[in-house]
């Protein structure tokens, strides 16, 4: 009989849909998404190098974000060039310079999304090339 209970139990929840829990770990598991910041991000910087070439992705989980961080692009790439063109070349040339900004860059273009959107909705900020000069 008991065994008979938790079949039924189980099938019920299986015609009801899931549970919180595993709602909240079907979102965890969702697939990461990217968008990619073109053209390439290039500003001048200070010290003895004198610029600094980037290519960024976003990455968020939610396909909604993608269309408004399309949207809030312009805003993103001012935030970023503003970012870039306050740094110290010979500082960013190095792998300790080059995570701070990427961490830097993250944390901006979430408070700019923030800001606009009530969402930061980035989860994460990728230099897919990085060149210093």
């Amino acid at each position: 009989m008991r065994l008979l209970s938790l079949l039924f139990l189980s099938a019920a929840l299986l015609v009801s849909g899931s549970t919180p829990a595993a709602e909240e770990q079907e979102q965890e598991k969702a697939l990461p998404l990217y968008y990619k910041l073109s053209p390439s991000l290039i500003a001048n910087v200070h010290g003895r190098a004198s610029y600094v070439r980037a290519n960024i992705q976003l990455m968020t989980r939610d396909e909604e974000h993608l269309d408004k961080i399309t949207h809030h692009t312009p805003a993103l790439r001012n935030e970023l060039l503003l970012l870039l063109g306050d740094q110290d070349g010979q500082k960013l040339k190095g792998p300790k310079g080059k995570e701070k900004l990427r961490k830097a860059a993250l944390k901006g273009v979430r408070k700019t999304m923030k800001s606009i959107t009530g969402d930061p909705m980035v989860e994460d900020l990728y230099f897919t090339s990085y060149f210093v000069q």
